[in-house]
């Protein structure tokens, strides 16, 4: 069983309708110096994840967030704070359905051709929160002064998901309702570059690879889409899900992918040549497709990659969080969770972070397990080289199942 390191609890009046309070993201900064979590009723809070730990570690697992020597005073908002980060509670407008962390590196060049003038000009030490909106807007916002950037504004229904490219470009795809993927730049003030069409249905969830070139895309009748992201073109459609499917993330090495249905499953996938290479059930035995493809009472919500590379999280309605390792058919470790909806690792992977229906977020410590150093060689190689590289390299076939995850 899991050890539960603290837990953040969303403020609760004596009043207060359930409903609008979801905490249906949470998200760790690229730096991990910021942790962001939806609470409910239009407000997303930013706390130093340090302070954070630290906190947990000083008063034990409890920690209300809404205690007034935490808040953030306008005064104290301004460039100057930046070496020593504060908390913000930030008032959206609307209700937030997704968040994603960007941060800017100054070599990479906006993808637009006339770059004469910008309104914005993101540093090196720019750290940016884009927030998805219930009404289709994305709001940016500036993580150490809680400024408002920038309102994107095409989406006609609900912004579900947002991912920044990891390369520090600052380019953001959101996936929508109205089925369809948008790709914006944020070093060209927030231009939309391109609308990704193919989804028959609402897109519940996207992901990039960790090289920026790959996007996937999941979404309702079961849709699993990879997307180039230079051409900007569909690559292929994953097939082998029987329910919507609501969740992905890639491993640290771009070799795997992970995706969570509410059929019971989270398959993992050769992004590069379309294979399942692992199945994790949450039901057993598992369902038949006709009725994986219904109501039964373990949909996976969300499911996050380690940064090791060798395990993953899911979570699930049957109240239950699991922590898998890849090369293992069963759970290493498991940990209640009631009304879960949303995970995601930390930036040294060292906590898992779950957020719920009532707007909280509870932490727990992650497997501890040190890599073997040929599992360390293998990310190093599928870090430059996809499957189809691996598979002529003049090596014994043992060697390129291993290389290929296929034992």
């Amino acid at each position: 069983r899991s050890r539960t390191i603290g837990e953040l609890l969303a403020p609760a009046a004596p009043f207060d309708k359930k409903c609008g309070r979801e905490n249906w993201t949470v998200a760790f900064a690229p730096d991990g110096s910021y942790f962001a979590w939806s609470q409910g009723h239009r407000t997303v809070k930013l706390v130093p994840w340090s302070q954070c730990l630290k906190n947990f570690l000083l008063h034990g697992t409890k920690n209300i967030t809404n205690s007034s020597n935490l808040r953030l005073s306008r005064q104290n908002s301004d460039g100057g704070q930046k070496n020593k980060p504060l908390e913000h509670i930030i008032d959206c407008g609307d209700i937030v359905w997704s968040l994603a962390f960007g941060s800017s590196v100054p070599e990479k060049q906006s993808r637009c051709v006339n770059i004469e003038w910008h309104r914005f000009r993101f540093g090196q030490d720019q750290l940016l929160l884009a927030t998805g909106l219930n009404s289709g807007r994305i709001k940016i916002w500036d993580v150490y002064t809680g400024k408002l950037l920038l309102n994107l504004v095409d989406h006609t229904e609900v912004v579900r998901d947002l991912t920044f490219a990891p390369d520090g470009s600052l380019i953001l795809v959101s996936a929508s309702r109205d089925k369809t993927l948008r790709v914006w730049d944020l070093k060209d003030d927030g231009n939309m570059m391109k609308v990704l069409r193919g989804h028959q249905n609402w897109v519940y969830s996207c992901a990039f690879s960790p090289d920026s070139s790959m996007l996937c895309s999941v979404g309702a009748s079961k849709a699993v889409f990879l997307w180039n992201m230079d051409k900007y073109t569909m690559i292929r459609k994953l097939e082998g899900h029987h329910h919507d499917v609501v969740a992905c993330d890639f491993s640290p090495d771009g070799a795997l992918l992970a995706t969570a249905s509410y059929d019971t499953r989270v398959y993992i996938w050769d992004p590069h040549t379309g294979a399942i290479l692992m199945e994790f059930g949450h039901l057993f035995p598992p369902p038949t497709p006709i009725f994986a493809g219904g109501a039964n009472d373990r949909w996976v919500r969300s499911v996050s990659f380690s940064h090791d590379g060798l395990h993953i999280a899911s979570l699930a309605d049957d109240k239950m969080v699991r922590f898998w390792r890849i090369d293992e058919d069963y759970p290493v470790q498991v940990a209640p969770l009631s009304n879960g909806l949303c995970c995601a690792f930390s930036t040294d992977g060292s906590v898992l972070a779950a957020g719920t229906h009532d707007g909280s977020v509870y932490f727990w410590a992650t497997p501890r397990h040190v890599p073997s150093l040929q599992h360390l060689c293998r990310m190093s190689i599928r870090r430059v080289m996809p499957t189809q590289e691996v598979q002529e390299l003049p090596v014994p076939s043992k060697v390129l199942e291993f290389l290929s995850y296929r034992v």
